[in-house]
């Protein structure tokens, strides 16, 4: 199945089941997890980064025990809307989770989602620790919630 837009990613999801949002790093993924009525992102975990073998594993057992129907992915463009060695490899990792299982993926323009969040968080007079502890699964979250909110009539 090819990269969808967020747009058509609808027509491709099965009824009462969830999107899960991904932030990819180079060291971790955060992950969230929509509601069944995909109104409501919530974060969920985050994966420490290994072998790529590994950490599809892991999504998709993840994917199966959630009855998740897609996948939103965040996209790091640049400020200036253009996109670089960051974009081409979260394109790679997609196209890798693709070739091992057919299931539907659009990208969301992830720009300002850490930030975003550490600011919250910041604000929440969080610790450094716990903030390291959570601002990768809350940027998932801050992700999927903005593709969830742009297509809220198409999701449900």
């Amino acid at each position: 199945m090819p990269v969808l837009s967020a747009a058509d990613l609808k027509a491709s999801l099965g009824r009462d089941r969830r999107l899960l949002g991904l932030d990819l790093g180079s060291k971790t993924i955060g992950l969230a997890l929509s509601d069944v009525s995909r109104t409501i992102a919530t974060p969920l975990l985050t994966i420490s980064r290994t072998k790529f073998t590994k950490d599809a594993r892991q999504l998709f057992e993840i994917v199966d025990s959630k009855d998740v129907s897609g996948l939103v992915i965040g996209l790091p463009v640049s400020m200036d809307g253009t996109e670089g060695p960051r974009c081409q490899s979260v394109r790679q990792f997609a196209a890798s989770l693709l070739a091992l299982r057919d299931i539907p993926v659009a990208f969301w323009d992830e720009r300002l989602s850490t930030a975003a969040v550490t600011r919250t968080l910041l604000e929440a007079d969080a610790s450094r620790r716990r903030r390291a502890e959570v601002v990768d699964k809350m940027a998932a979250a801050y992700i999927l919630q903005g593709a969830l909110d742009a297509g809220a009539s198409a999701f449900q």
